[in-house]
C-alpha cells in the first residue's frame, strides 16, 4: 500500500464513527487501544500530537487523533470473543518498530570469543541467540537484517521465532556470509594448517564466478532472505588487513546475478575504498561500514542507489576494546585502532553528500541491546534526529523491499510499535529507553517492563 493510499484510507476512517468501526471487529479478534501522547509520522517526518491507535489482530486497524472511547471497542471485542487491552503511553512518543539493519544474533562480543569457538557447538550458539534476540526485541527493534553466522543458525533462529516459539525481532537473514579464502568470511583464519583445511562454496568461500552462482544456490537451498558478500579485509578476523580488495569484479557481479535471479539483496561488507568501488559497480544493493569511502565512492553510490549501513557504534566500540590487554589477538586490536576512528567521520561526510542511510549497528561486535546508542551517534555525526529514526523506519524498511509492511504506524501495516519518553526530536538519547514494546500486536513491553 503506498502511503497516499494508506493517509486516504485513515481519512475515511477518521470520519466514521467509533462505535460503527467496533462493531465491524470479527470474531475472536484480539483487539488493543494504544493511547499516545505523540505519535512520530516517519513517513510524512511529522509529530503529531495526541494520538490513539487502534490494533485488530496484529495490524494496524484505525488511527485517531485525540483520545477516544474506547468502550466501544471493549464492547465489540469481548462480544467477538476476542481480547481486550487499554494501553495508556502518557508523555511518551508512539513511533514503528525500529528496524536494525546490520546484526549478527547468534554470537556476542567477548575476550574469549576466539578460543570460545573450539569449545561451543553450534547449540550453544543457537541457545544463546534466543538471549540476543529478546534483548534486542525489548531494545524496540522489531525486524532485523542478519548478515552473517558460522552456520546458518540464523536461519534456525528465524524460524522459531516465526513460530512463536522464541521471543525476537522479524528477521531477515544471509545466514553464512559469501567471501574468499583467507579473506573475512572464511572463519578458519588463524587455525593451525590441519584444522583449516580448504573451504568452499557450500562453506560461502568462493574464487571464481562459478563458484559464486554455487554458493548463492545453497544459500537458497539453506532458507537465506539474502546474501551477505566479503569483498574487503575486515576488523575482527584474524588476517592482517581490515581494508583490501577480496572480491574480485567479475566475482561479484557473479554472486549479485545469481542472487538477483532468486530474489535475494545483496548487502557487502566493505572498508576499504577500492572494495566499495567494485561492489557498487558490480551491483550490490548496500555496503556495511563504509569506513575508507572516498568522495568518488560516494559519487557512485548515489549514481546507482545503492544503500550505506554505517555502524557507527561497531567502530567505537571495538577502538574502545582494542585498548584493553588481552581483549583482542594483537593483529585485530591494531586494525580496530585503524577503523575505529573513522567510521563516524565517514558516515556525516556520506549523509552530506546525500548517499541514502539505513540505520545498523553490527550488534554482536557489542553487546546486544544497546543499537539505539547508534542514534546518537548519528546525530553526533551531523544527521538530524529524525533522519536518524527514518533511517531505522522507512529507510531500513525501503532496503528490506517491505516498504508497503513496515517503517510506519498506518493503517493496514504491522502492528509493530514502540514508544519512548518524552520526545526523541528534542533529545535522541530518549531512543536507549524504550518504554513500550509491540510487535504484531503482541506486547512485550509496557512502562518500560518486560512482558515476557
Amino acid at each position: 500500500m503506498t502511503h497516499s493510499r494508506a493517509l486516504a484510507i485513515a481519512a475515511i476512517v477518521l470520519s466514521l464513527p467509533v462505535a460503527a468501526l467496533a462493531a465491524d471487529i470479527p470474531a475472536d479478534h484480539d483487539v488493543s487501544v494504544l493511547h499516545c501522547a505523540r505519535l512520530l509520522d516517519t513517513a510524512a517526518g511529522k509529530m503529531l500530537g495526541e494520538t490513539t491507535v487502534i490494533v485488530d489482530s496484529g495490524r494496524i486497524r484505525e488511527l485517531h487523533p485525540g483520545a477516544v472511547d474506547s468502550k466501544p471497542y471493549q464492547d465489540a471485542a469481548t462480544a467477538a470473543g476476542g481480547a481486550y487491552h487499554y494501553i495508556d503511553l502518557p508523555n511518551a512518543t508512539c513511533m514503528p518498530g525500529l528496524i536494525d539493519s546490520h546484526t549478527h544474533l547468534t554470537e556476542q562480543t567477548s575476550p574469549t570469543a576466539y578460543t570460545d569457538q573450539f569449545r561451543l557447538n553450534i547449540a550453544d550458539y543457537a541457545i544463546r541467540s534466543t538471549v540476543y534476540a529478546k534483548r534486542t526485541l525489548l531494545a524496540g527493534f522489531t525486524s532485523v537484517r542478519n548478515v552473517g553466522d558460522r552456520d546458518n543458525e540464523s536461519i534456525a533462529l528465524r524460524n522459531a521465532i516465526n513460530a512463536g516459539l522464541v521471543a525476537g525481532p522479524r528477521m531477515f537473514t544471509a545466514g553464512i556470509p559469501i567471501g574468499s579464502t583467507g579473506g573475512h568470511a572464511d572463519s578458519t583464519d588463524g587455525y593451525r594448517m590441519d584444522l583449516a583445511g580448504d573451504a568452499g562454496p557450500k562453506d560461502g568461500i568462493i574464487n571464481s564466478p562459478e563458484d559464486a552462482w554455487k554458493a548463492v544456490r545453497q544459500h537458497y537451498k539453506d532458507g537465506a532472505d539474502l546474501i551477505k558478500i566479503m569483498p574487503s579485509g575486515g576488523v575482527l578476523d584474524e588476517s592482517a588487513s581490515a581494508d583490501n580488495a577480496q572480491l574480485t569484479i567479475d566475482e561479484i557481479k557473479a554472486v549479485v546475478a545469481a542472487a538477483h535471479d532468486y530474489g535475494f539483496t545483496v548487502a557487502a561488507h566493505a572498508h576499504g575504498a577500492e572494495a566499495i568501488r567494485r561492489a557498487v559497480l558490480g551491483g550490490v544493493d548496500s555496503i556495511e561500514h563504509g569506513t575508507f569511502m572516498s568522495d568518488e565512492d560516494m559519487k557512485l553510490m548515489k549514481e546507482h542507489g545503492t544503500w550505506y549501513v554505517p555502524t557507527i557504534i561497531a567502530g567505537k566500540y571495538v577502538q574502545e576494546m582494542a585498548d584493553k590487554p588481552g581483549y583482542y589477538p594483537p593483529q585485530v586490536a591494531a586494525k580496530a585502532k585503524q577503523v575505529g576512528p573513522v567510521i563516524q567521520a565517514t558516515a556525516g561526510k556520506a549523509y552530506r553528500a546525500g548517499v541514502k542511510i539505513a540505520f545498523g549497528t553490527d550488534a554482536a561486535v557489542y553487546p546486544h541491546g544497546q543499537n539505539a546508542k547508534e542514534f546518537e551517534y548519528m546525530v553526533q555525526a551531523g544527521m538530524p534526529p529524525l533522519f536518524a529514526i527514518q533511517a531505522a523506519t522507512t529507510h531500513a524498511a525501503e532496503l528490506l523491499h517491505k516498504q508497503n509492511e513496515l517503517g510506519q504506524i498506518a493503517v493496514g501495516r504491522h502492528a509493530d510499535v514502540i514508544a519512548v519518553p518524552g520526545n526523541p526530536l528534542d533529545d535522541i538519547t530518549a531512543m536507549q529507553r524504550v518504554s513500550f514494546v509491540m510487535k504484531d500486536g503482541v506486547t512485550y513491553k509496557v512502562d518500560g517492563k518486560a512482558t515476557l
